[in-house]
């Protein structure tokens, strides 16, 4: 989900009278998360594995269930699995950041969309249930799809479209990991955290109730 298997260069070659000009190359050894590494991360099994447990874990609640801690804190550690794989160091050289913070702020978006449409309610017991409906679904498996749906994209006929947009707009390879991690991090983070104060409200709710 997070690893790109090509990694697009950036060389000086010769032009003309023996000046020297910027063009792109594919190198198809290198990894985008480090620079100059040696091993190729692509679509491995643990991307699968994330990916898909992450995306069951939102269709687990199509059916009404306890709203508990430990189903708000359930993503964060898959996530954080996602976190210590693949994020090497922060790539700051030129526009590197701001496309770290706009799909960071992308990811957030999308998981206070999935979590705002979450149905909740409180149960006879005082217990908060929730649903997770259409709408809530769709803007989960958006954000993880079009993640997944870019690496492949990126593994098989986009590695020269993504240099040429780096190149032009001086990206660099490793930001384009750590981007795609950093959305994925916020998306579930705003997505628990949110539900987390729908879930306390309406425990007070329910409680001033009771009483």
């Amino acid at each position: 989900m997070f690893g790109v298997g090509r990694l697009w260069t950036w060389g000086c070659g010769p032009v003309g009278g023996g000046g020297r000009d910027l063009h792109l190359k594919i190198n198809p050894g290198a990894d985008v998360g480090m620079r100059g590494g040696g091993h190729d991360v692509g679509m491995t099994t643990t991307d699968y594995l994330i990916d898909s447990v992450l995306v069951l874990l939102v269709l687990f609640q199509v059916r009404e269930r306890t709203l508990t801690i430990k189903t708000l804190v359930r993503p964060l550690l898959i996530v954080a699995i996602a976190v210590a794989n693949y994020l090497h160091g922060i790539p700051t050289a030129g526009n590197d950041l701001v496309l770290v913070a706009v799909l960071a702020l992308l990811g957030g978006a999308i998981g206070v969309a999935s979590a705002q449409t979450v149905l909740m309610r409180v149960g006879g017991g005082g217990d908060v249930l929730a649903r997770a409906g259409w709408a809530s679904g769709f803007f989960w498996v958006l954000g993880m799809g079009s993640r997944f749906a870019f690496i492949y994209w990126i593994s098989h006929s986009g590695a020269s479209s993504i240099a040429h947009f780096s190149a032009q707009h001086a990206v660099s390879a490793g930001a384009w990991t750590v981007a795609l991690l950093a959305m994925a991090v916020c998306e579930v983070a705003s997505r628990s955290a949110l539900m987390a104060v729908r879930r306390q409200r309406l425990r007070a709710g329910g409680a001033f109730q009771l009483a």
